[in-house]
């Protein structure tokens, strides 16, 4: 019986091991190479589709949004400092929704001018393409090594954007399913989503704080840190609440809080960054790979020009959210010069949120395959082209980001 659980065990752990080995290989040749290191684990879990042999392990909706977001939104959240981000919270909430809901309105009208899409399809995949993925920006800022006031913006965009999105998206698939919504509706499920991930991220982080606060302990403490990140994510997600943005609001306190009460010794804020520095490696490294493999497996017959129309449409649909909102603060404090703006633009990159997303569209909601495939598309696009391209332009934006 004990071998044949041993057995179990080896064979559930062993596809991730050998993902992680394929991915400390390609971090080894994306170095020499001068490649993103992102943009080499999905090509490489491309190529890792077409062999005979290839993990077991399949990218889903649960897996991103239970196992690998939470992390990764915790760590960029936990060393985000409220000083900065207050100076520009306004741009970055009017970017994280009304830009969400100009983006997706704009691709949809665009999908359904050019491939002649039915507009709820339009409208679905113009929702998917709207939010900006945190998994593909953190890091892809991280790689860069980016600082300063647009990395700050960039990054808190798309730990933001993600409540906005996931709200429409509910929507949407309830207009396909024959639901009637109204727009009080649509304005109410918004602030319950937000109000109940603030509640449960706030309950969470103060649970942490005060245990936190009563031992010197650095194993414990990462350990609370780690359940904080999931704990705040599942209590918000049961209730209704987006994950993200309560898994952001418990990083965020965790982060300013902790710190400045004297909770974290100069050792154990040292050891708890590197502990988190290594799990968001990780994560990193398997969303990625699982990406490629996704889009290896993915049949994009007959559908060449109606995905090169969404890549079209999706930068046209961020082009026409950014710009505009952007220059509201033209004459003000928080202006944002033409090149950050750009960047803005290029450097808002798709990822594994829309793909979960996408798969968790019902096998019976009308032209699920062209919008899966799309959108599968276009992530690759975002991934491999802008993922290649954006780098120099990050840095030169950043480098003139004086703000």
């Amino acid at each position: 019986m004990l071998g044949r659980a041993a057995m179990l065990v080896t064979n559930s752990i062993a596809p991730w091991a050998a993902l992680l080995l394929v991915a400390s290989v390609v971090g080894v040749l994306a170095r020499r190479l001068g490649v993103p290191y992102s943009v080499g684990l999905v090509i490489a879990g491309i190529g890792m589709a077409f062999l005979p042999w290839r993990p077991s392990v399949t990218l889903s909706r649960e897996l991103v949004y239970g196992g690998i977001l939470p992390p990764l939104i915790f760590e960029a959240a936990f060393q985000l400092r409220w000083e900065a981000l207050r100076r520009n919270l306004a741009l970055v909430v009017l970017l994280a929704t009304i830009g969400v809901v100009i983006s997706a309105v704009v691709t949809a009208a665009i999908m359904t001018g050019l491939v002649h899409w039915p507009i709820l399809a339009s409208l679905v995949f113009g929702i998917l393409m709207a939010a900006t993925d945190p998994v593909a920006v953190l890091a892809t800022l991280k790689e860069i090594g980016a600082h300063g006031r647009l990395a700050l913006l960039i990054e808190a965009e798309s730990l933001l954007n993600d409540a906005t999105a996931a709200v429409l998206f509910a929507i949407a698939i309830g207009f396909i399913d024959g639901e009637s919504l109204r727009y009080t509706a649509i304005a109410v499920a918004l602030g319950t989503t937000i109000a109940i991930a603030l509640l449960s991220g706030t309950i969470v982080a103060g649970v942490a704080l005060a245990i936190i606060g009563r031992t010197d302990d650095h194993l414990i403490e990462v350990a609370l840190t780690t359940i904080a990140a999931y704990g705040s994510f599942l209590l918000a997600e049961h209730f209704g609440g987006s994950g993200i943005l309560a898994t952001l609001t418990t990083g965020m306190l965790l982060g300013n809080l902790a710190p400045r009460w004297g909770f974290f010794s100069e050792a154990a804020d040292r050891i708890l960054r590197s502990t988190w520095e290594f799990i968001t490696f990780l994560a990193n490294s398997l969303v990625f790979l699982l990406i490629g493999l996704a889009e290896g497996r993915e049949d994009f017959g007959g559908l060449w020009l109606t995905m090169s129309a969404g890549a079209i449409a999706v930068l046209v649909g961020r082009m026409v959210a950014v710009y505009p909102l952007c220059a509201l603060f033209s004459f003000g404090p928080n202006r944002i010069g033409f090149d950050q703006q750009h960047a803005l633009v290029w450097g808002g990159l798709r990822g594994a949120l829309a793909l979960a997303l996408v798969l968790s569209i019902p096998e019976g909601v009308p032209w699920r395959h062209p919008i899966v495939a799309v959108t599968f598309a276009v992530v690759a696009f975002s991934i491999i082209v802008q993922g290649l391209t954006c780098r120099p332009l990050l840095r030169a934006a950043c480098r003139t980001d004086t703000a």
